[in-house]
């Protein structure tokens, strides 16, 4: 309290930047808890809106099933009753006149059932029943029927090929009507000789094909037209649904049943299921729209996205106050995080408050200071070993001694350099070698190779030591090809007695190496020893007498055979060695179509002029001796 016994007002800023993190974090969190609830409730509407696809899909398919089933019933039915009446129309008894009578009043959506036959390219009735009560009920006359006929062909003609067809013929009746043709009599050879049909109203067939709530269920026969439907405009009109994706489906497919999700004409989607029913090509369909199936899915997400935004506003509102004293720190932080990626390890910034967060803005610029002292280090140290050793030295994971690996090695050499170097002067020799060895090194460095030593103008490399990335050949001999690639470019404008041409000869062997730490503990160098290092040094001194840059041994070529271009030379027998080894000169890789097809096209390249066979060394020098 001051002087005058008031309590001094609460510097909520100063209370808010010294609350602990943990403070801060709650929350946080309880904002992070209500993003959750509302993507749970998204989440939900989607399970449910799944859950109601699911649901329309097996109504559909359940409607269309039970449709079908009484549909079969019915048409099995007026197959049988359809060749009764056949046989009956060519059987002479006193009681046959009775017989057709009763049949029309068990029957009263029956008008006309008779006999076809072939009439020339038409066909005719050759006998024939009908209902006159029903022929009254709806003004029609027995002169009307030859034109109906005319107008069924299709069906006849389908008859006539074997098989049971319905047709649509509502037009010809001015009311929903089908005809169903059947093969009846056949001839001597099997072939249909008569079909019998009979012309129906659609009365009792409409009725199973009502609209159920949001399903509209309508029937098809298998050339796509409309046979029975809820709406009957759509019967009359004669229409067609061959192009309807869910009647394709149908047609084409081998099931009895199946289920389709489609767009129709207006670019709705809809669910729809069919289910054949084996008779005249016929097939029950099911269909429901997505928005009328959805709805209440949409009723629902909406008013879930309405709560959600009336959660999320109350809920920036009162994370608004604490964001501040989190976020601010937070992005200077990340900045500096920034300017350390870019290697600007000295970053300066102030702690703001007393929290975790204070502490941890203290621990990274500490943090900063170290690791440009360490990034310095290594960028030293990395100058005289390789990189990827200096950070395996520095991290401890190189220890004194060796282990056993399988690596490729690589010595290069420059022809002649003891000519050279004494046609210039040391500063001359050290800066041409210095161009020389960037460039040389660049192509191991860009092969995930490691540059094991220099040994005056030769160079020793490994690929697969200390790390091996499983095609570690094809890359030693992908690097030597770049540095002739490099060597070439090197060697432009070059030509005097200052700047003479330069011709090098790489040495490529694949084998096993005991590689790690050789040394003491206080002088350590990593490297790679063994009789696999040695051979390649051999290899690589066998260029000048071949007259090539590029020498691989067997195990190399074994591994690499089909990737590069390769001439075999002459067997050697290396000094040591009780077999004759085979090696190869590289012209270059199978899918570089620059690279030289022949050892004269590489010579050529190189600049080489050979003539007889290679030259032998001295034979107090010779380690390795050319077979012919």
């Amino acid at each position: 309290m001051d002087d005058n016994g008031l309590k001094p007002p609460i510097d909520l800023k100063s209370l808010i930047s010294n609350l602990t993190i943990r403070t801060k974090l709650i929350s946080i969190i309880s904002l992070i808890l209500i993003l959750a609830l509302s993507g749970m409730i998204m989440l939900a509407t989607r399970f449910f809106k799944a859950d109601n696809e699911i649901r329309a899909n097996e109504l559909n398919h359940k409607i269309a099933e039970i449709t079908s089933l009484n549909i079969q019933t019915d048409f099995a039915a007026l197959v049988e009753k359809l060749n009764l009446m056949g046989n009956t129309m060519i059987q002479n008894f006193p009681q046959k006149g009775i017989f057709t009578d009763l049949f029309f009043a068990n029957d009263r959506n029956m008008l006309y059932v008779g006999i076809c036959v072939p009439a020339g390219n038409a066909y005719r009735a050759e006998n024939f029943i009908f209902s006159k009560n029903a022929f009254t009920e709806n003004r029609l006359s027995l002169a009307d029927m030859p034109r109906v006929i005319a107008a069924s062909s299709e069906a006849f003609g389908r008859a006539f090929s074997g098989e049971a067809y319905i047709q649509n013929v509502s037009k010809s009746f001015w009311v929903p009507a089908i005809v169903m043709a059947l093969p009846f009599q056949k001839n001597a050879d099997g072939s249909v000789a008569s079909v019998v049909f009979g012309y129906l109203k659609l009365d009792k067939f409409l009725q199973a094909f009502q609209t159920r709530d949001i399903f509209e269920t309508f029937m098809v026969n298998s050339g796509g037209d409309i046979i029975a439907h809820p709406d009957s405009k759509v019967v009359l009109s004669h229409g067609n649904f061959i192009n309807l994706p869910i009647v394709e489906e149908m047609l084409k497919s081998k099931l009895d049943n199946g289920q389709k999700r489609y767009r129709d004409a207006a670019g709705a989607y809809q669910l729809g299921s069919f289910k054949k029913i084996g008779i005249g090509g016929l097939g029950v369909i099911s269909t429901v729209s997505e928005e009328k199936a959805f709805k209440a899915v949409y009723q629902i997400r909406k008013r879930n996205l309405l709560i959600m935004i009336i959660v999320l506003t109350l809920a920036v509102l009162i994370v608004y106050f604490f964001s501040k004293t989190i976020t601010t720190p937070i992005i200077r932080l990340f900045s500096a995080t920034k300017e350390i990626e870019k290697g600007n390890f000295r970053v300066d910034i102030a702690p703001t408050s007393g929290d975790e967060i204070g502490q941890l803005t203290r621990s990274f610029v500490s943090m900063g200071r170290g690791l440009e002292e360490r990034e310095k280090l290594k960028e030293t140290f990395g100058k005289f070993v390789n990189k990827e050793i200096a950070e395996l030295v520095l991290k401890g994971d190189i220890k004194l001694g060796g282990e056993r690996k399988s690596a490729t090695i690589f010595f290069s050499d420059i022809r002649d350099f003891t000519a050279i170097s004494e046609k210039l002067e040391p500063e001359e020799v050290v800066e041409f070698l210095n161009e020389y060895m960037t460039r040389m090194v660049g192509c191991v460095n860009a092969t995930s190779g490691v540059v094991d030593k220099f040994i005056g103008d030769a160079i020793m490399a490994v690929w697969g030591a200390p790390v091996s990335y499983g095609n570690d050949t094809e890359h030693a001999i992908d690097g030597a090809l770049m540095m002739r690639k490099q060597l070439a470019e090197f060697n432009q404008g070059r030509g005097g007695i200052k700047k003479p041409l330069i011709r090098i000869g790489c040495g490529i062997n694949t084998g096993p190496v005991l590689a790690g730490q050789i040394g003491s503990e206080e002088r350590m160098e990593y490297t790679v020893i063994g009789d696999t290092v040695n051979l390649a040094s051999r290899i690589e001194q066998l260029n000048k007498p071949f007259g090539t840059d590029i020498l691989i041994s067997q195990d190399t070529y074994a591994i690499t055979r089909g990737i590069y271009r390769v001439e075999p030379m002459q067997k050697i027998k290396v000094k040591g060695k009780a077999e004759p080894l085979q090696i190869y000169a590289v012209l270059g890789r199978m899918d570089d179509p620059s690279a030289p097809r022949s050892l004269e096209d590489l010579r050529r390249l190189l600049g080489i002029e050979m003539t007889g066979k290679p030259e032998v060394a001295d034979e107090a020098e010779k380690k390795y001796e050319i077979i012919e």
